[in-house]
């Protein structure tokens, strides 16, 4: 049965299908063959909507909502505008800047596309001007963006949460150690390269042009402290800071700073609606397929024939992280999560794996997997964005990947990098 519904999945992948097609045929497919037929076919309805029922996924599109409000504000520009200002002036400043933007905006998207969009439209532009090859420009874009998956509140972590039945609150805390580990390689990296390569600095920002940056990003920087304080001081639960995101963003941008109007709210709201629809059936999608394939004991034997079962903590952390790499390099970061973590649940929670380090680590691989070609979705977003051949956006990548691939190492062998500050928060 299992071989059936993978074959005709990858056919179906081939002849050019959305995900969201090759998932609910494999659940009907393995529904037909279990029950013999269409009698049970509303079984498989309940749990296409089991699997978006849960009220944490409400998170999801308020996330989305308030970075699309963001990204069409001036709350960006202000975030970048204020990064400059502080780094410009030293080697490699610009894309440290980019780097550090990426990171900013993650801290309110949850998006890695989002972020792609939001940090690489303004600022690709200036790098080139800079004198930096648009090679490293592209690359630096697309494997930053990896950092929105990783800071609080990564849509990425959301899905696990509700999947594996795991504190997101918890994940969310866990994930900024990490992501701000990755922002320090990539910007000692971008040091190196504009050494390297004799890029130019920019002009020294005066102290009184930061204090003004600064007066200009405060209201922006408000997004964190709602979502990491309230959070971290009992607050808010995750979907309540999801809301208040978007009342923020809205009293930023249309009341504040009057940078939108209530039709661009609502063609925004549009848009978000649209994302939305489309996260929504692949979370039912693969709630479905996840349920078939648990049911026929599919995971048990793929686990058994790799020999799982025998592994320590760290082979099984090994072998979780690249099934993720791998998966995320074909297809959506949400189906792989939504397929393959209830494959491997039953092993960790076996070897008495933390499952927030657990989860901590599938986010960053399917982050990392998400920007590695051949198919890595954050490729193509590029493509689309700054309309550069496949080629040119990924010819930079190796060493970011490398970066990252070193600091998913560490996490498995030192697992308090991300631990730590949630120990801190909820032990």
């Amino acid at each position: 049965m299992a071989t059936t519904i993978f074959i005709t999945m990858i056919v179906l992948l081939l002849i050019g299908f959305p995900m969201m097609v090759p998932l609910i045929v494999g659940a009907f497919i393995g529904f037909f063959m279990l029950f013999g037929g269409m009698g049970q076919l509303e079984t498989m309805v309940q749990q296409m909507m089991a699997g978006i029922r849960p009220a944490s996924l409400i998170a999801v599109p308020m996330f989305i909502f308030a970075a699309d409000i963001m990204t069409r504000g001036q709350s960006s520009g202000r975030l970048i505008d204020l990064v400059m200002s502080m780094v410009g002036h030293v080697k490699g400043g610009l894309a440290v800047t980019t780097a550090a933007a990426c990171t900013m905006f993650g801290a309110v998207s949850g998006s890695t596309q989002a972020t792609v969009v939001a940090i690489g439209s303004p600022l690709r532009p200036r790098m080139l001007k800079a004198g930096y090859k648009d090679s490293f420009i592209l690359a630096l874009i697309v494997n930053a963006s990896d950092i929105a998956f990783l800071i609080p509140p990564s849509i990425g972590m959301i899905i696990y949460g509700v999947v594996s039945q795991t504190s997101i609150a918890e994940l969310f805390i866990a994930g900024i150690g990490p992501g701000l580990l990755i922002l320090a390689l990539f910007s000692i990296y971008s040091y190196i390269y504009a050494v390297r390569h004799k890029v130019p600095t920019e002009q020294k920002a005066t102290w009184s042009e930061r204090g003004q940056a600064f007066l200009k990003a405060l209201w922006p920087m408000g997004f964190p402290v709602i979502i990491i304080g309230g959070i971290y001081g009992g607050i808010f639960s995750p979907t309540e800071a999801a809301a208040a995101c978007v009342l923020y963003a809205l009293l930023l941008e249309v009341v504040i700073f009057r940078s939108m109007s209530l039709n661009d709210v609502y063609q925004t709201a549009k848009s978000t609606g649209l994302i939305t629809a489309v996260v929504f059936i692949l979370v039912a999608a693969g709630a479905a397929f996840s349920w078939v394939i648990s049911f026929a004991q599919v995971p048990q034997a793929m686990l058994g024939a790799i020999g799982i079962t025998e592994m320590g903590a760290i082979g099984v952390l090994f072998v979780i992280s690249i099934a993720f790499f791998v998966g995320c390099m074909f297809v959506d970061p949400i189906v792989v999560i939504l397929v393959l973590v209830p494959i491997f649940a039953p092993v960790v929670k076996s070897v008495g794996l933390d499952p927030v380090l657990v989860g901590t680590i599938i986010t960053l691989q399917v982050a990392i997997g998400s920007a590695t070609p051949p198919f890595g979705c954050d490729i193509f977003t590029a493509i689309a964005v700054f309309k550069r051949p496949y080629i040119e956006v990924i010819r930079g990548t190796p060493p970011f990947i490398f970066i990252l691939l070193c600091v998913a190492v560490a996490l498995i062998f030192f697992p308090q990098i991300a631990l730590f500050a949630r120990d801190m928060a909820f032990r």
